[in-house]
């Protein structure tokens, strides 16, 4: 029996209407942004915009990432407030501004603050380098080769207050090879989060994939386990893998 995936569906078979709109993005990023890249380029032909980008760091190469195509940019120094309630307040207050149904965190190092989550409950997702529950937090690659794991990966998942353990949306599976180093790994891993994160996103603008309470509901069905991404960049349900 062949597994049950869940392709993008292209724009020409979605029924237009009147009231039809791409879904809006606001990006959260730290570092260099290449998971945001992955998202820029995808877009056109994967059903949302990327409404803004936003950083707790001004020098971060994700923001000129942003601007070099239009993407309104703006960092927020979490040093000019006196809290991390008061910071989380200001950058949400940005991401506010331009209205967006989705907040992603690709390589947003800072943990939200409770009310940052509630603001936003059930519309922000992250992408995590381990393939959770394992492994969340910092250093996730030299963890698992310190364990002996075969396999490592990435995750996608619902935000919520505990740390990187919302429901999980879908993985992508990278096996570990003999005499790896974490910085290759980190790269192989880095190579398949963006496959993963664009084909989530893809779902999520469809309407496909929502959060209810712990679960998450595809096609209104609710996942037994994650979706699992496959060599063909799809995601597949595990569920129906023969």
């Amino acid at each position: 029996m062949p597994s049950r995936y869940f392709p993008a569906r292209p724009p020409e078979s979605r029924v237009p209407s009147p009231e039809s709109r791409s879904l809006r993005l606001a990006v959260l990023a730290s570092g260099r942004g290449s998971n945001l890249q992955a998202l820029l380029d995808a877009a056109p032909t994967s059903g949302y915009v990327i409404a803004g980008v936003f950083s707790d760091r001004a020098n971060a190469p994700a923001l000129e990432r942003a601007r070099a195509v239009g993407v309104p940019a703006i960092a927020i120094d979490p040093k000019a407030h006196a809290t991390r309630e008061d910071f989380d307040a200001a950058l949400f207050d940005a991401v506010d501004a331009v209205a967006p149904d989705l907040v992603v965190c690709a390589g947003y190092l800072r943990i939200l603050t409770h009310a940052a989550v509630a603001r936003y409950a059930g519309r922000i997702v992250n992408i995590h380098p381990s393939l959770l529950p394992k492994y969340p937090g910092l250093r996730t690659h030299a963890r698992a080769l310190a364990d002996g794991e075969a396999a490592h990966g990435a995750s996608v998942h619902y935000v919520i207050p505990a740390l990187d353990a919302g429901p999980i949306i879908a993985q992508a599976r990278v096996p570990i090879l003999a005499g790896e180093t974490p910085t290759i790994l980190a790269e192989r891993v880095l190579a398949r989060e963006h496959p993963l994160l664009v084909a989530c996103v893809r779902l999520l603008a469809a309407g496909r994939i929502l959060q209810r309470g712990s679960a998450v509901l595809v096609d209104s069905r609710p996942l037994a386990a994650p979706l699992l991404l496959g060599a063909d960049d799809q995601l597949h349900d595990p569920a129906h893998v023969a």
